[in-house]
């Protein structure tokens, strides 16, 4: 299985406050990847005292094995599409880059379940 962490899972991967399940999963997926727009959101929400991340996500790939997926023009293109379920952009790319890419989010958003992507969070 391949998978696309959200911000969240990998704030919580490196402080150690993910489930277990969540754990176990990530660590039997054949790749885990990790976005740009995760990288993105941290440091605009790290400015804006909203995240407190552990460690640089650059550092959390190198650790962890976790690989880098860069923001292409057909993961933006792919945003028009998207029905309006969400309104956070950060999740609205990540859910296009899942598409394109055909990766399993992992998650605990809720409103990300109501587009045609998998998600798990257990």
């Amino acid at each position: 299985m391949k998978l696309l962490l959200d911000t969240h899972a990998l704030i919580w991967w490196d402080t150690g406050e993910l489930a277990r399940a969540v754990v176990r999963r990530i660590e039997r997926a054949d790749v885990v990847y990790v976005s740009a727009v995760v990288a993105w959101e941290i440091a605009i929400k790290s400015t804006l005292k909203k995240i407190i991340a552990k460690s640089p996500v650059e550092d959390v790939l190198r650790d962890y094995g976790f690989i880098e997926l860069p923001v292409l023009i057909r993961h933006a293109d792919a945003v028009k599409v998207l029905p309006p379920h969400h309104r956070d952009p950060f999740d609205r790319l990540l859910v296009a880059q899942a598409i394109v890419e055909d990766l399993v989010i992992v998650s605990s958003d809720p409103m990300l379940c109501q587009y045609k992507v998998p998600v798990v969070w257990d």
